[in-house]
């Protein structure tokens, strides 16, 4: 009975990655007919915003020797090694896999480049001491997001990634400047960091929540998470990073029934609500923490902690309510006017399944074999991914934009067979996205 229950499970998976892979290949050809057609989806390579370049670097022999031995030995570590010395060598190999991965495209163009273009937070850096300090800069920042598409009366704006975030993203970029890290190499080895944390982040929340085992199974899946194209270097790959640590320490105040650690975990999660304004869909994770623990009474010092923060902006002069309602105006009359919602809402799905990877993808079909709270922590992610995509405020370029939801997803991963295989499916997508594409942000 066993035996044919695992065969049905395997013919599962089969059908599940075939269908995603049909999904893929229709958005491609749907995307390739729309730009043919004149409609300017501002995609090169649909449904990624990347560019058809086969390419090696300097990254290559460390990715694949990374992809090897996370393949060969990563599962038998996991399941050894005392947990200490797992987590940091979990991080030591998310790091490693990520670098690598973003030094495929070099250094200069891979790193460097990514974070200093005319769109990004370091362009934008010296004009907080124009504007005398980073209090006079809250004051208005949110006088300064509309474009003159919008305004014609505005005198300047935020670059893109700027104005298009709170400016708890900027302040980010702009405490590495005032220490010392605001080339754009110092900030995208920080990016990487942090964003190569939520391997670590993951299982620390797992093990909180009483599942050591399944965090052990997971870890190497975090580890070659193929979504890591991107966390190397984007910004949304430190947004993963840092909502993952905000779950994690509520994880850990539920497990010891702590009041200050509940508030430090609100506090972390509420600064995560000024690093993107999607990031509202991230309560879903601290509170399927919540359901999984029946540790309600953590829900108000956690609130108080995310209190602190929401009053800390708003007396500085930002009000998160407006600065999202200023986005909406220039997201509708940027590049995603011309986006259409139909063809988008869809082959989102296919994009984001360039980060997820094939493990990921049929994975979620075995939800029900998780323990409870990894499946509720699981269900958030496709919860908060579907509701991004319905919003029709991410058209296109998901494949970044939603990783702090993938990286949830990938729990899922614990409950396959035949480990190793499916770490190799997953080494093998991203190498083939970072070699054969040049993706962007």
């Amino acid at each position: 009975m066993r035996a044919i229950r695992e065969r049905t499970g395997v013919r599962t998976d089969a059908v599940v990655v075939g269908a995603v892979v049909v999904l893929v290949v229709v958005a491609a050809v749907v995307g390739r007919r729309l730009l043919a057609a004149g409609v300017d989806i501002f995609l090169g390579w649909p449904p990624l915003l990347a560019e058809w370049l086969p390419h090696v670097g300097p990254g290559t022999p460390a990715a694949v020797v990374v992809a090897v031995a996370t393949v060969a030995w990563g599962p038998g570590l996991a399941a050894r090694l005392r947990w200490g010395p797992l987590l940091r060598a979990g991080f030591a190999a998310a790091f490693a896999w990520t670098v690598s991965l973003a030094l495929v495209d070099g250094w200069q163009r891979g790193v460097v480049e990514r974070l200093t273009s005319g769109e990004e937070y370091l362009h934008d850096v010296p004009r907080v001491a124009e504007l005398g300090g980073v209090g006079p800069m809250l004051r208005v920042f949110a006088d300064h997001i509309l474009t003159t598409a919008v305004d014609p009366a505005q005198t300047w704006f935020w670059t893109t990634h700027v104005g298009g975030h709170p400016p708890g993203a900027f302040l980010v970029f702009t405490v590495l400047d005032r220490i010392g890290l605001g080339s754009g190499g110092a900030a995208g080895v920080v990016v990487m960091a942090v964003g190569s944390s939520a391997a670590v982040a993951v299982a620390v929340t797992l093990r909180a929540l009483g599942h050591e085992d399944l965090a052990r199974r997971v870890l190497p899946f975090s580890v070659l998470f193929p979504g890591a194209v991107w966390v190397g270097v984007s910004a949304d790959g430190l947004f993963a990073g840092w909502l993952a640590w905000g779950v994690a320490l509520l994880a850990i105040a539920a497990a010891r029934k702590s009041t200050v650690v509940a508030v430090g975990a609100g506090a972390v999660l509420g600064y995560a609500l000024y690093l993107s304004y999607g990031l509202v869909l991230g309560a879903l994770f601290p509170l399927a923490v919540l359901v999984a623990t029946r540790r309600w009474r953590l829900l108000v010092p956690a609130l108080a902690g995310v209190a602190v923060v929401v009053a800390g902006f708003t007396a500085a002069g930002f009000w998160w309510g407006t600065g999202y309602a200023d986005v909406k105006v220039i997201y509708a009359a940027s590049i995603a006017a011309t986006r259409p919602y139909g063809f988008f809402v869809w082959a989102n799905l296919a994009a984001v399944a360039f980060a997820l990877g094939p493990a990921t993808v049929a994975a979620l079909s075995r939800v029900r074999a998780l323990p409870r709270a990894a499946g509720l922590l699981v269900g958030a992610a496709v919860a908060a991914i579907l509701l991004a995509d319905l919003s029709g405020m991410s058209k296109a370029e998901v494949e970044r934009i939603w990783l702090p939801f993938a990286v949830w997803a990938t729990l899922a991963c614990g409950a396959l067979p035949r480990p190793r295989a499916w770490l190799l499916a997953q080494a093998v997508v991203a190498l083939a996205v970072n070699h054969l594409l040049l993706t962007v942000w």
